[in-house]
């Protein structure tokens, strides 16, 4: 036996008699500083990394909102290539992420017949993509699982898991048939509302100036509540607003959950629950997927570290006798000045990347793991370990210095080791809660079909 192997297992054996069976049953309370935690106080840095890579290795990884662009889902270009994505297969690999639940999100447009055929063929074509990566393009690499015990069952023959959830049920139409659609394409989670008001369900971005359309969810909305209990799929209360939500929790007959959210009273954002939802949540025995998306956790510090970064690239761009544009510029561009603009930016940015550490970051730092798990550690707080689960919002503008992409992915077990969590505790954390909301939802959906065939 090594002596590498050795100190590992002595510090395992460590961890394990420092938590007592109560401490193992009892639901526990967020994890003490670093400090004071059941580690053993001898354990050097090495055999605490050589820690957390055991665990990260043997929990199962599940990051609950992944976004997509189907042009990455072709023969010719896709997935089992490292693409610029912050997910794909090679980086999924690199840092041992095992399930990656791929969004079918569709923006908010129109309530009209137009826009609900737009919304759907967009939706569609999403669904479409994933079954192709999975079945026909990569099926050795990747399968797609429709049960926690397909999850378990897929990760252990070693390939990744892809799942579907769909952000935004506005491409449904009128149409509550669509939920059982959705439901037998894939789709194990449904949001009734993204950034903009839908048919079913008023959105969080009602709170910027107070315009509201259903006070709530419209009927339609509560119509698609008690199909989605019906069909087996968990709703998403990640964009939908407060109203929306408390509605949605006072009459689903199943846990429900919010895919890529964080805690309000950490930061202030419309996107992120506040301590009402949170413990409603908890009584729904429900879980909250905890977000990596730097302005919702920490939003002074990432504006800080913006304006930092934005003025150094000003400062060089200026150098190069250019000037720098706002989003709603660059997209006002046509497309040839627009490939130039970004011709040129890269070349700022190339310019600036070996500067940043010492001219920006030093002064202003970036939102990092640390500030993702002050949320984990605050839910976990409030409305205890078994109702916190982990989500990225990659590809979607998730993505925080130390877990930019999927290679990145120990980083946050190892910052969850070093706070003093145990493998238990990790391992709801990653999936064990998630999966156990998808079997409840599941349970209920096949108790509500019998009670329905009686």
């Amino acid at each position: 036996m090594s002596h590498h192997h050795s100190l590992l297992l002595l510090s395992c054996a460590i961890v394990l008699a420092a938590c007592s069976p109560a401490e193992q049953s009892a639901p526990a309370p967020a994890p003490e500083p670093a400090a004071a935690t059941s580690a053993p106080a001898m354990e050097s840095e090495e055999a605490l990394i050589a820690r957390a890579r055991g665990i990260h290795d043997r929990v199962i990884t599940l990051d609950t909102h992944d976004d997509i662009d189907t042009s990455n889902f072709t023969v010719d270009n896709n997935y089992t290539s490292d693409l610029d994505t912050q997910v794909n297969l090679p980086k999924m690999i690199e840092g041992g992420l095992d399930v990656a639940w791929f969004s079918i999100y569709t923006g908010q447009g129109p309530l009209t017949e137009e826009g609900y055929a737009a919304a759907s063929a967009n939706a569609l074509d999403k669904f479409a993509a994933v079954h192709r990566l999975a079945e026909e393009i990569a099926p050795d690499m990747i399968e797609i699982a429709y049960t926690s015990d397909d999850v378990r069952r897929i990760a252990a023959s070693g390939k990744k898991v892809a799942m579907m959830g769909v952000e935004n049920a506005y491409p449904m139409g009128l149409d509550v048939g669509n939920v059982k659609r959705y439901q037998e394409l894939g789709a194990r989670y449904m949001s009734l509302a993204h950034n903009g008001h839908s048919q079913f369900s008023d959105s969080n971005t009602g709170e910027a100036d107070g315009v509201w359309l259903h006070h709530g969810l419209s009927d339609l909305g509560r119509e698609a509540v008690m199909e989605m209990n019906r069909w087996g799929i968990m709703i998403d209360l990640s964009h939908p607003s407060k109203e929306s939500n408390m509605q949605v929790l006072a009459m689903t007959k199943a846990p429900v959950i919010a895919s890529h959210s964080s805690a309000r009273t950490m930061n202030d954002v419309s996107r992120n629950l506040d301590d009402e939802q949170l413990l409603a949540i908890r009584d729904n025995n429900g879980v909250v997927q905890t977000t990596a998306f730097s302005s919702y956790l920490n939003s002074e510090k990432n504006s800080a570290h913006m304006a930092a970064l934005n003025a150094l690239r000003g400062s060089i761009a200026e150098g190069l006798g250019f000037e720098m544009l706002n989003g709603a510029q660059v997209r006002a561009l046509s497309e040839a000045d627009r490939a130039n603009y970004q011709a040129k930016m890269a070349q700022v940015n190339e310019l600036a990347a070996p500067r940043i550490a010492e001219e920006v970051d030093a002064i202003a730092p970036p939102v990092d793991v640390s500030d993702f798990v002050d949320h984990i550690d605050y839910m976990v707080g409030l409305i205890g370990i078994d109702h916190v689960g982990i989500s990225s919002d990659f590809d979607g503008g998730g993505g925080i210095t130390g877990w930019n992409d999927a290679s990145e992915t120990f980083n946050v077990t190892l910052e969850l080791v070093r706070r003093g969590y145990t493998e238990e505790q990790i391992n709801k954390l990653w999936s064990g809660n998630l999966l156990r909301v998808l079997d409840d939802v599941q349970r209920v959906a096949a108790e509500i079909q019998a009670n329905e065939s009686l």
